[in-house]
């Protein structure tokens, strides 16, 4: 049989569809810690020793992330630590620790100390504390930790473009004074890089931690003088990453846990990536379906709640616990109710015996059996009799289920007709008496009545309004459009309101806080001055003669405004109650008005783009501590990386983008040299550095270059072999060649002509003398 129209199912909704989605892949938080402790090897050295001289070199990477040192006949740097170092002195023990790269990690009290050797966001070295114990535990953990404390090996140290001559300056003294070493150069990352994956003529793109720089280098030797450099890197990119997750989560969670630039820099390489149509990705990244796909959450730690669930066998003995619980507290207040009755009935016929006794006895006997009652006179004997019996009365009335404040018989008032003079003391305060009770009497009566007024009120209202909606539907329904829409305005008020409510700078309480800041001064000004001064000090002239004119007292009146004003809009309907009325008379009545339009659907998950831009294409339990716990990444999953692209319109650096500045070298800059072609380097665009290790970045700067050049420019882009450690493995080549004995500054020369001596190579930097 064919499929009918009504078997076709219907598509799921949102709130429905997301039950269907696999379970999450949850990424643990990872932060730096002590990976392993790194032994000190003496095997290095000892064959350093056994080579030439030429051939035993101390390379060191001197990165603003990574410090990589090694030998020069190895293929891999022996030692990789952070640049950090922290020392503390324990006042217990009375000794000084110091702690270098990972090592900070192992201790609690060295975090606290930890200090970044580098300038933030620079590859300038700015604390030589810091960086001298580097070197010191690099040599100790290469070996070299002799008696003398010497290092009698030539040492090749790595350096950012247009290092600073200062920075230089002082590496060289350190190098050359504290450890006596025979020889130093000194050589670009970037370039090194290059020249290990043979490169010769090219535009090598250098993006590390600290910045990125675009080289153009023709038969191996840089032309630094027509170099650009973006102050953006991996730094840059891991706290412009933490900074959006921050405002992201801006409500509690980055209050709730420790958020640290640490953690942004593995996000930054295990999430990010660049993308290929950034505009068109961006669009639509936050569109619910393949939502799960696009994100990455990221769980931190947290204790989980534990709850006892009770099976339905407990569960049900507990609530007949709760039944038998209630049942003997209403006995038990049946109980009371009826001793308390039985003692007023006692009193009572104790108290009408002795109005009996009283009537029988003499007068001699009257003030010796008021006494025994404890009562004045007999008027006051009366009223008590009488006060007890309405009691009695109207307890009898409750327990047979009828109104207690219906009364059997109309109130005596026959005394408030007298005048005063006609009566005697005891009828005077009789009359008062029954003055206060017709008082009494006449409220009751006309709250009766404007009861039963406003049943009558509401029930003519709803008449009314049931009669218009039969005669005149559109209108009806325009009205409750209407009310509605102001139902709505009043809530979006009311929570604007109550956001503002933290906002000291608010005008309401600006005016209350200026009142009662005014009359706290010494000298008020306006009301509460009156035009007077006041005088605090010694002396006779003491005086606070506030309150003495009926203007003072206008402070008052200004501070309760505000409060008259709350008062008056919580005793007006509840504008949430309104709208949930108004809503269900449109779902009845109005055929345009469907469920999708109500408040509560707009309010759901399902409807919102800012809670799939914070929680995913799931719900969000609150009470779920593993969930406040989560950060989900998507769009800075593609945001952070394109600051590479446009910093300017997303980060708001003032420099050209990465396609711009390389564009800008190959079409305009090369051109103008004599005897280069720009073919020459379009052949070789050579990709270094960690930022370069971004998903798609050669493509994307392929097909930005590609628009900028000629159609058919032999455009040729490669990325190096490790964009990371190839730079030490250039220099450790570089390192025992005839180009680096020309290079190297040996001691004598440093001892003859200065520390600001260098020889300029094709690797390193060009002489710049400091100012």
């Amino acid at each position: 049989m064919a499929p009918m129209a009504i078997d076709i199912a219907e598509p799921l909704t949102r709130r429905e569809a997301w039950k269907l989605l696999p379970e999450p892949t949850i990424y643990p938080v990872k932060d730096v810690g002590l990976e392993e402790y790194v032994q000190q090897r003496s095997d290095g050295y000892e064959a350093a020793k056994r080579r030439a001289d030429a051939d035993a070199v101390i390379v060191i990477d001197n990165g603003s992330s990574a410090v990589r040192a090694g030998w020069s006949f190895e293929t891999n740097p022996r030692l990789t630590i952070p640049p950090t170092m922290a020392k503390y002195r324990d006042r217990k023990l009375g000794r000084t620790y110091s702690f270098v790269g990972t090592d900070c990690y192992a201790d609690t009290a060295a975090r606290g100390h930890m200090r970044n050797a580098f300038e933030a966001g620079t590859g300038i070295v700015a604390n030589w504390d810091v960086m001298e114990h580097i070197l010191d535990y690099t040599f100790v953990k290469l070996g070299l930790n002799g008696s003398e404390g010497a290092v009698n090996v030539p040492v090749v140290l790595t350096e950012p473009v247009a290092n600073l001559a200062y920075s230089r300056k002082s590496m060289t003294e350190i190098v050359f004074e504290c450890y006596g070493a025979p020889s130093l150069a000194y050589g670009i990352d970037s370039l090194f890089s290059y020249r290990h994956n043979k490169g010769s003529t090219g535009l090598v793109v250098s993006s590390s931690y600290s910045a990125t720089h675009v080289i153009p280098v023709y038969n191996s030797k840089a032309i630094l003088s027509q170099a650009i450099r973006l102050n953006w890197g991996g730094s840059h990119a891991a706290d412009f990453l933490l900074r959006l997750v921050r405002l992201k989560y801006r409500d509690y969670l980055s209050n709730n846990l420790k958020l640290h630039q640490s953690q942004a820099e593995y996000w930054l390489k295990d999430f990010c990536y660049i993308s290929k149509d950034y505009d068109n990705e961006l669009r639509g990244i936050l569109d619910w379906s393949g939502l799960e796909d696009r994100e990455r959450i990221i769980q931190y730690p947290y204790t989980e709640e534990i709850i006892i669930q009770k099976t339905e066998e407990e569960l049900a003995k507990i609530a007949e616990r709760k039944k038998e619980s209630g049942r003997r507290l209403q006995e038990q207040a049946v109980k009371m109710r009826l001793e308390r009755l039985l003692k007023k009935e006692s009193e009572l016929e104790y108290y009408k015996s002795i109005q009996t006794r009283i009537a029988e006895s003499p007068k001699k006997e009257t003030k010796r059996l008021l006494d025994e009652a404890e009562v004045k006179d007999e008027a006051a004997l009366e009223r008590q009799i009488k006060d007890l019996e309405k009691t009695i009365r109207r307890a009898r009335q409750k327990d047979l289920g009828n109104d207690p404040e219906e009364e059997d018989e109309a109130p005596d008032f026959s005394l408030l007709e007298i005048p005063d003079e006609e009566l005697d003391e005891a009828q005077i305060k009789a009359k008062r008496q029954q003055r206060l009770v017709k008082s009494n009497h006449d409220a009751r009566a006309r709250a009766k009545a404007e009861k039963e007024a406003e049943k009558a009120r509401v029930a003519e209202e709803a008449r009314l309004e049931e009669e218009r909606r039969t005669n005149d539907l559109e209108n009806w329904l325009d009205e409750k459009r209407a009310a509605r829409i102001e139902a709505l305005a009043k809530i979006k008020e009311r929570e604007r309101l109550s956001k503002d409510m933290g906002n000291r700078k608010n005008l309401a309480s600006y005016i209350r806080m200026k009142s009662i800041a005014n009359l706290a001064s010494d000298s008020p000004t306006g009301a509460a001055a009156g035009g007077r001064k006041r005088r605090r000090g010694g002396g006779g002239g003491d005086e606070d003669d506030f309150g003495a004119d009926d203007a003072d007292w206008a402070v008052y009146r200004d501070i309760a405004v505000n409060r008259d004003e709350s008062d008056d809009e919580e005793r007006e309907e509840n504008p949430d109650v309104q709208l949930k009325g108004l809503e269900e008379l449109l779902l009845q009545y109005d055929p345009t008005f469907t469920y999708e339009d109500t408040r509560e659907a707009q309010d759901d998950w399902s409807k919102k783009m800012l809670h799939a831009f914070e929680r995913g294409p799931r719900p969000f339990d609150p009470d779920s501590p593993a969930q406040r716990h989560q950060i989900h990444l998507n769009v800075e999953r593609i945001r952070v990386p394109e600051v590479l692209f446009q910093p300017s319109a997303i980060a708001g650096l003032d420099q050209a983008g990465l396609v711009e500045i390389a564009g800008d070298i190959l079409t305009q800059r090369l051109t103008s040299l004599p005897n280069m072609s720009r073919d020459d380097f379009l052949h070789d665009i050579f990709l270094t550095g960690g930022l370069t290790l971004f998903q798609n970045f050669d493509e994307r700067l392929q097909a930005g270059l590609r628009a900028l050049l000629p159609a058919g420019a032999p455009l040729r882009l490669r990325r190096a072999t490790d964009p990371l450690t190839d730079a030490w493995r250039g220099a450790a080549g570089w390192a025992g060649s005839s180009a680096w004995r020309q290079a190297a500054v040996t001691r004598e020369e440093y001892q003859e002509k200065g520390p600001e001596y260098i020889k300029e190579h094709d690797q390193g930097n060009a002489f710049a003398p400091s100012s």
